[in-house]
């Protein structure tokens, strides 16, 4: 609600300028001049703060206001709860730094398999499928966050996701979702040659995940170290959404 029409309305602004002893040309000079100075106080602080960014990005709110009293000292015109909100007006904050969480447990004793397709290369689709698991950031607010896991499975050929899931947990569940829904694309289809291919990780090299590769006939292939390189379609496909498909976007739920 405008200011003068609330105080019009509650309190006359001739019963007013009578009271004080003040002209109504004085009252509106003086609420314009407040309004400008409060205006040219808020433009100091977005100087300020843009000028602090461009030397350092990653400086949050707290430490840019402690940083503005330090500089101005007594003579700070903006308090503390005024400097927030500014920073909230113009979508200033800094996100908390995402520490990068590990998807990959090798170290579970579980039969593994060779890497036995260096140098295949498809010529079809459902010749190679290759998987992974990577993290997505769900953020509960500004600063907190949790992360959720999309297992997927790439057609090496077509290079077309053919199985995904994704949950709040690496649990193997999850990676078996993934599969359910690819093999899908092959039910019914006879003399499949299928090759199978991820990591060590825990989730593939599980019994439950073995035993159903090896139920449909599909060749088993995963990589002999922690190179990215042994598993380069399936890391480029997570990199691909996370720089450019997802760049623009805030995950904050899991729902659909």
């Amino acid at each position: 609600m405008n200011l003068h029409a609330k105080n019009a309305r509650e309190y006359p602004i001739d019963g007013l300028c009578k009271l004080f002893g003040v002209t109504k040309q004085a009252y509106y000079k003086y609420d314009e001049n407040a309004v400008l100075f409060k205006v040219a106080q808020e433009k100091f602080v977005l100087q300020y703060i843009h000028g602090i960014r461009e030397k350092d990005h990653g400086i949050g709110g707290m430490k840019l206001w402690y940083m503005y009293r330090k500089a101005f000292g007594s003579n700070s015109p903006v308090g503390r709860d005024r400097f927030e909100d500014i920073v909230d007006k113009y979508g200033l904050k800094v996100r908390a730094k995402v520490r990068k969480p590990k998807t990959t447990d090798s170290t579970h004793g579980l039969p593994v398999y060779p890497n036995i397709i260096r140098d295949f290369i498809p010529t079809a689709p459902n010749q190679l499928w290759v998987s992974d698991i990577t993290y997505i950031t769900l953020w509960l607010n500004e600063y907190t966050y949790i992360f959720c896991y999309l297992s997927l499975i790439l057609d090496a050929y077509t290079e077309e996701i053919v199985g995904w899931s994704v949950g709040s947990t690496l649990e193997t569940t999850h990676s078996i979702e993934s599969l359910m829904k690819a093999l899908k694309r092959i039910e019914g289809q006879g003399n499949i040659n299928l090759i199978h291919h991820s990591d060590r990780g825990c989730q593939y090299a599980s019994n439950e995940y073995v035993s159903i590769l090896k139920q449909y006939g599909i060749r088993i292939s995963m990589t002999e170290s922690g190179d990215p390189k042994d598993n380069a379609q399936a890391e480029r496909i997570n990199n691909t959404m996370k720089n450019e498909l997802w760049v623009e976007l805030s995950f904050t739920t899991l729902k659909k």
